[in-house]
């Protein structure tokens, strides 16, 4: 393996006595990421706390540009400008003066291994003690219960309160995952929940799973975070819901269904049951978001 240090690039005006940080969010563009969960939570972090850029990554070493290519602007008759991507390591502090890290950027397609070695550097070298993700997954639930969460940790005592939803199952892998699993072979702590979102919802961003992961990042870290605005964009997306489903009985419908099965398997719950559909079967990517996305079409037809 090349030198994991050739990854990145430290910020020249850090003093690294004052960058480091006990707490590191990971957050990576690019792996399924449903009701733009993660996505939210970190604009939110963005747009209502201070940051500054502690380390930058070399993109051009980890990204396949023409999966992903990025955005640029054509003016009549030149270009413009260049959505260059930015995979970096920020610096925030909290309402109580408590500092955090994020890891915020498109994942990387190469050198997965090396990149882990690269951020486990930057872990010992900016004190971080425990690494945290979140995320968004679809599942067949309704918009209209508590939002649940799959949680996964390398400590055992942090697993200790929870009880897990799903047996062993195979998915396919993401940089954070790798991260996690490499972490707890090492000793790291690392932990990490996946939150329930609405499968007919989740191709839309749906700022309460941005609330409920948030929610469960602050318990798992004790960090002190603003959420009203995150709070208030949830609650104008339960009103708008509402009112589109007040237009549409097929889809009122679908969510009483989704609401008769999650409030009876929920009497007496069993591993993973509240999370299939009626055929007994987790929805596929191919049907995420299918139903919803059929009644907005109706919509805007009508």
């Amino acid at each position: 393996m090349q030198d994991p240090a050739g990854l990145y690039r430290l910020e020249t005006d850090i003093d690294l006595a004052d960058a480091k940080a006990p707490v590191l969010i990971v957050a990576l563009a690019g792996f399924f990421d449903a009701g733009a969960a993660q996505s939210l939570v970190v604009r939110h972090l963005m747009e209502r706390l201070d940051h500054r850029v502690v380390a930058t990554f070399d993109v051009d070493q980890v990204l396949d540009y023409r999966g992903r290519r990025p955005a640029m602007t054509f003016n009549a008759d030149h270009w413009g400008d260049y959505d260059d991507p930015t995979l970096a390591l920020y610096r925030f502090i909290d309402d109580v003066g408590t500092p955090f890290l994020l890891l915020s950027g498109p994942e990387p397609d190469y050198q997965w291994e090396r990149c882990v070695e690269a951020v486990r550097q930057l872990i010992v070298l900016l004190g971080v003690e425990v690494v945290v993700t979140a995320h968004g997954i679809p599942m067949a639930v309704p918009h209209t219960r508590p939002l649940g969460v799959s949680f996964h940790a390398t400590d055992p005592k942090r697993r200790a309160d929870h009880t897990p939803l799903f047996g062993t199952v195979t998915v396919p892998g993401s940089l954070a995952s790798l991260l996690e699993l490499r972490l707890g072979e090492s000793g790291v702590d690392a932990c990490g929940v996946a939150v329930y979102v609405p499968h007919y919802l989740a191709q839309s961003d749906f700022p309460p799973a941005a609330v409920t992961a948030l929610d469960h990042l602050a318990e798992q870290t004790g960090l002190k975070i603003p959420d009203s605005a995150l709070r208030l964009a949830a609650a104008e997306t339960m009103k708008v819901v509402a009112t589109e489903l007040e237009g549409s009985p097929d889809a009122a419908e679908l969510v009483k269904s989704l609401e008769r099965q999650y409030d009876t398997r929920t009497e007496e719950p069993s591993p993973g049951e509240v999370l299939l559909d009626p055929d007994g079967k987790v929805p596929t990517a191919d049907q995420l978001g299918a139903e919803f996305e059929a009644f907005l079409r109706d919509e805007a037809g009508s």
